[in-house]
């Protein structure tokens, strides 16, 4: 069998899936981004993932050190020193997964635009309950 045919993600058997929600949840994705600015210890990626907590942080990695994607190292020091690192897998997701961050950061006018238009669009008039809104008047029909 071809390997560039043998694994399909959108097979819910797919191991592939798997890796792909580990690197591109919340998480896995802004982890993958911060260590591609180089190795950092636990604590400082911590800081560097604004609003992850220890827990969902500590899960994260090693969901990523399992799939070979980010390479730790500790060192018998006292305290104990933990590096966490991408490995060349980890760099080549990584460039990818920023160059869709950059996208999304650069088109975020067009987003929040698009935000509003959706919001103004779906406003309920003051006083009336969302079972009189256009889209259920139109959905009745």
């Amino acid at each position: 069998m071809d390997n560039d045919l043998a694994f399909d993600v959108f097979s819910r058997q797919c191991p592939s899936r798997t890796t792909l929600e580990h690197a591109t949840g919340r998480w896995g994705s802004l982890t993958i981004g911060a260590l591609h600015e180089g190795s950092m210890r636990f604590n400082e990626l911590r800081r560097r993932v604004d609003g992850v907590s220890e827990k969902m942080l500590s899960q994260t990695l090693h969901a990523l050190e399992r799939d070979g994607l980010v390479h730790r190292e500790a060192q018998p020091t006292n305290p104990p020193r933990v590096d966490y690192e991408l490995t060349d897998l980890g760099r080549a997701v990584a460039e990818r997964l920023l160059g869709l961050i950059h996208l999304v950061e650069g088109r975020m006018p067009e987003v929040l635009a698009a935000r509003e238009h959706y919001d103004t669009e779906r406003e309920t008039p003051a006083g009336q309950d969302t079972a009189g809104s256009q889209d259920t008047v139109r959905g009745a029909r």
